[in-house]
């Protein structure tokens, strides 16, 4: 095609794009899709589908070497890198898992929250510190009734998709495809927030619709550190002991004094000392860096249908990241995220997400935030120029079968758990688990996709079932 033939035919393909956004979104949340069950192409009644035939691959963009190579590359977090990928399986897959969740929130909204009073409050204060990058705003802003946060997706979707393709077509010199990233951004995003929010809104459903079972309470800190060593499974070491004083080494006149009662007699601190990282950790980050541990996602396909017993075999691996800690922070929230592949153990390229936490007008500015961060282009850590890519794991294997395991026996009935790996330097516990996120993020590390959206699929299927089992039955959630 020519230059003049794609720039006339983009505006068609950009409005094509967003009408089938407004379409497949009110389509669930206040149409057919909503009242229907969900019936991808690959359930066992595919030939009554209910999915709308704009959310299904067109056959005309069934065949092609294009195409093969979409199909093909399941493991990426940068869609945009992959030809054609609007018009593969993945992303029409993508694109109806997305809208059905993103409609879902808005069932969800004053409804009770596994860890909130209601699901309202969990994302107005999860959405406290995030802004969309260079806007300095804070999305909790938004969020506070329906029909503020209805705007938002109606409006801050569609535009902020929109930017993001100019952005990358001007970064990437006219490399990238605006159309094509545009579909991606809108219909099957692909950043951490995207992936981020989905999980939370999966997570927040099946927690609704089958009366919190009991892995949720593994969100607690302490029932999960109580828990975990019941079941034997290596958690972080605490002090049992009913209270610790703290007080000031100067301070006088009852000044500088603290007192903490142990959350093992019923108080509300969990004492710890303080967990140092192992050999293999420390040589990868700068002096004064923080406990840096690995994030690690598992999906149970035992949490489809929580009324029947679960084996050590429903639990995958999904991802795994090192979040190399910055220099003087104090946690690794601060960090370069280095993706690490979970067949090898080899650590790939790193990057961050800080730049969804800067808030405040200032960061407005020209050059004051970045619109989007590197794409896993950074092979050393800043802070002393140390490498890390190209390094391997030591025992990932035996890593990955530890959360498997302790997904398994803490929580088979929770879809997909976000696991904190510490690699200590305590001999008598080499690898521990910090604690869990049940609305869990993969922090920008790569999975296959076809793996996690099958799942999710399947997952959509049967809580849209339950959903409307509830509505028949004129079900009060409390």
């Amino acid at each position: 095609k020519t230059t003049m033939g794609q720039a006339i035919s983009l505006p068609f393909k950009l409005a094509s794009t967003t009408l089938t956004f407004y379409r497949g979104f009110f389509y669930y949340l206040c149409g057919k899709g909503r009242y229907t069950s969900y019936l991808p192409p690959s359930s066992p009644s595919s030939e009554s589908t209910t999915i709308p035939s704009y959310l299904l691959q067109a056959p005309s963009t069934a065949t092609g070497n294009d195409n093969d190579d979409a199909e093909n590359i399941t493991i990426s977090s940068s869609s945009w890198t992959i030809s054609n990928f609007s018009k593969s399986p993945l992303f029409y897959q993508h694109a109806r898992v997305h809208l059905y969740s993103l409609a879902s929130a808005f069932y969800l909204y004053n409804k009770p929250h596994y860890r909130k009073l209601s699901y309202k409050q969990d994302i107005v204060d999860n959405f406290a510190n995030v802004a969309i990058p260079g806007t300095g705003l804070p999305l909790s802003l938004f969020v506070w009734n329906k029909p503020l946060a209805l705007g938002l997706v109606c409006t801050a979707s569609p535009i902020c998709s929109f930017i993001a393709s100019i952005h990358l077509w001007l970064k990437t010199r006219g490399k990238s495809s605006i159309s094509n990233e545009y579909a991606i951004r809108l219909l099957a995003p692909d950043d951490w927030f995207s992936y981020w929010r989905l999980n939370c809104r999966v997570a927040g459903m099946h927690a609704l619709l089958n009366d919190i079972p009991v892995g949720y309470e593994m969100e607690n800190k302490w029932t999960f550190l109580e828990e975990g060593s019941k079941c034997d499974v290596p958690v972080s070491p605490y002090l049992d002991c009913p209270a610790i004083v703290v007080k000031h080494r100067n301070e006088e006149g009852g000044l500088g004094i603290h007192f903490y009662r142990n959350a093992t007699d019923g108080g509300d601190w969990i004492i710890q000392e303080r967990i140092l990282n192992g050999d293999w950790v420390t040589q990868h980050l700068p002096q004064n860096a923080p406990l840096s541990t690995f994030r690690v996602i598992t999906q149970s396909r035992g949490a489809l249908d929580v009324s029947k017993k679960c084996a050590v075999e429903d639990v995958t691996a999904l991802s795994c990241v090192f979040r190399a800690g910055r220099m003087g922070a104090l946690t690794d929230h601060d960090s370069i995220l280095f993706d690490v592949d979970v067949k090898t153990g080899k650590v790939l390229g790193g990057t961050t997400n800080a730049h969804w936490y800067r808030l405040g007008l200032h960061e407005v500015l020209p050059g004051r935030c970045p619109w989007r961060s590197s794409d896993h282009d950074i092979t050393h850590h800043p802070d002393g120029d140390i490498p890390v890519s190209g390094s391997v794991v030591p025992n990932i294997r035996e890593m990955l079968h530890l959360v498997e395991t302790s997904h398994w026996k803490l929580c088979p009935d929770v879809p997909l758990v976000g696991w904190d790996v510490v690699l200590s330097a305590d001999e008598k516990l080499p690898v521990c688990l910090l604690e869990v996120n049940l609305s869990c993020n993969f922090f920008r590390g790569s999975f296959d996709r076809k793996v996690y959206l099958d799942f999710l699929e399947d997952m959509v299927g049967r809580l849209q079932e339950m959903r409307l089992m509830a509505d028949r039955d004129g079900k009060k959630f409390k």
